[in-house]
């Protein structure tokens, strides 16, 4: 799996591409500036991007906005967003399109290797990888939102957790409930939702993107 890394900090990213190298990832390209990354994603078409936020020149939202170029240029692609600080504004951008492949990940709460590789691999999947602060700030509002508001306090759990990248193994043993009480949960809330049949994997991403937008929808 080929990945183009964008991190303006030679430890960090050095670090990170040592990582990456160890779990049989190609790094096609480690950068360290927005025009650098917006080259690399264009020329060489990477499987996923993990890109940090702030970027030379500009050190505001240089990389994001170099990743969401990317992703309209080539819809889908996958783009994993490392940040300091949870950024509602960027975070929403990313999701404004409606398709998977996203991720965005506090630096300071990545705890161990493991959890970092999974997240670019659910990532390049066409999956989500959320960090629950993330989250939290993006559903402020959702509560009073509709459909936002039909789902019951379980189904916004459980789908908080679904945002968050996690099984239905996962969100049973969080919720202390059983598997097939989650894959309930998960059939109304696509219902609620309004999603036809799919595959679950597809449908999970979509419920994802569209409880996230609907939720900041009157910001």
């Amino acid at each position: 799996m080929r990945v183009v890394l964008a991190e303006d900090l030679f430890l960090l990213r050095d670090g990170l591409v040592r990582m990456l190298e160890a779990y049989d990832f190609e790094i096609a390209a480690a950068v360290d500036t927005g025009p650098d990354l917006t080259r690399a994603l264009a020329e060489l078409k990477p499987d996923v991007a993990v890109v940090d936020v702030r970027l030379p020149p500009s050190f505001t939202d240089e990389g994001l906005q170099c990743a969401l170029a990317a992703r309209r240029a080539r819809p889908g692609l996958p783009v994993l967003v490392l940040s300091q600080h949870v950024e509602q504004l960027y975070a929403r951008e990313l999701l404004a399109d409606g398709s998977g492949g996203v991720g965005y990940l506090l630096k300071d709460r990545v705890f161990d290797a493991d959890q970092f590789i999974d997240a670019v691999r659910r990532v390049a999947a066409g999956g989500t990888a959320m960090d629950p602060q993330v989250i939290s700030q993006l559903l402020t509002r959702r509560s009073q939102d509709k459909p936002m508001g039909n789902l019951t306090p379980r189904e916004r759990e459980v789908m908080e957790l679904m945002a968050q990248g996690r099984s239905n193994a996962a969100i049973a043993a969080q919720l202390f409930v059983t598997e097939r009480a989650v894959a309930k949960h998960t059939s109304n809330i696509f219902g609620k939702l309004g999603l036809p049949p799919s595959d679950d994997d597809n449908r999970r991403v979509l419920a994802v993107l569209a409880y996230l937008d609907r939720g900041h929808a009157r910001d």
